[in-house]
């Protein structure tokens, strides 16, 4: 129906009347067409984590599991591609449960970096004690970028994005592994600063205490 009509002019009468239930009962599962759409990506995000372990097995380097992961939401999201466009643009609203930064998005968001921290912790790179909070965090918005490119991809089967996914898993995985290195630390230390002050996913206590962490090897 939001291929058919487009975001806009779908109301949730229509919807109640397509799903054969009375608007009440339509609003009592839903207090708005924003929020059914919410029951969308809970969705996907439950069907990502339920599909990404299958993808990461055998897989121990960090750039193929992140690849894996990148690849499996792209897989899930694919049937919808035709309409994502009408929904990015109240996503982008940061008032809007639609937002993947809301309050209403926050258990699909938390579902999603458990994930990324499950990439991390299979893999044989070593993650620097003092990053392993923000490090899935730091995935999650790689995803939100590739996301993003695949929202504008009109290439045949989005596969521009999946190359997108493909080439920078292993920068990113580059990233993780540089930032044990001694002499890079002074950099990473302000760029986790950064991303500590100012990630709009950030909530009071969410990381909690960070240990220190005294190691100087290199990337594993």
């Amino acid at each position: 129906m939001f291929a058919e009509r487009g975001y806009d002019k779908t109301t949730m009468r229509a919807i109640a009347a397509e799903a054969g239930v009375s608007v009440g009962n339509a609003y009592y599962y839903f207090k708005s067409k924003e929020h059914l759409i919410q029951g969308f990506y809970e969705q996907a995000t439950n069907r990502h984590a339920e599909l990404t372990p299958t993808m990461l097995e055998g897989k121990e380097t960090l750039a193929e599991r992140i690849e894996a992961a990148l690849l499996a939401w792209l897989d899930i999201a694919g049937p919808y591609h035709a309409f994502a466009g009408q929904f990015f643009r109240n996503a982008a609203d940061p008032s809007s449960p639609l937002s993947p930064f809301s309050e209403d998005s926050g258990e699909s968001r938390d579902r999603d970096i458990a994930l990324y921290r499950e990439v991390l912790e299979g893999s044989k790179t070593k993650v620097p004690k003092d990053m392993a909070d923000i490090l899935p965090e730091m995935l999650w918005l790689h995803q939100m970028v590739v996301v993003l490119h695949w929202v504008y991809d009109n290439s045949p089967g989005q596969e521009k994005s999946k190359e997108l996914a493909r080439r920078t898993a292993p920068l990113a995985a580059r990233v993780v592994a540089l930032s044990r290195l001694k002499i890079l630390r002074p950099l990473v230390k302000q760029g986790e600063e950064l991303v500590r002050d100012f990630l709009i996913t950030r909530r009071p206590g969410h990381y909690g205490p960070q240990p220190e962490d005294g190691a100087e090897g290199g990337a594993a």
